[in-house]
């Protein structure tokens, strides 16, 4: 009887800050954030050179190779 085939969801990596970086295909940079602890935060993010709008965070999806800066702002004077 041959093994059913079941859902396995692989790895995609990233550049995160200039460092690689592996998480679950098909995420988003809202998803991303999370993962990081930094959901609800102030962040400035970059994906492959532009800016991403708060706005977009949930609408934007991740993929293999892409290249991701996120910057939070620090108070302070």
């Amino acid at each position: 009887m041959p093994t059913p085939l079941t859902a396995t969801v692989l790895p995609m990596r990233i550049q995160l800050n200039g460092e690689p970086f592996e998480l679950p295909d098909g995420q988003t940079v809202a998803a991303l954030l999370e993962r990081l602890d930094l959901g609800g935060r102030r962040v400035a993010v970059e994906l492959n050179l532009d800016i991403v709008p708060r706005s977009q965070h949930a609408a934007t999806a991740l993929k293999e190779g892409d290249q991701v800066e996120v910057v939070h702002a620090i108070g302070g004077g």
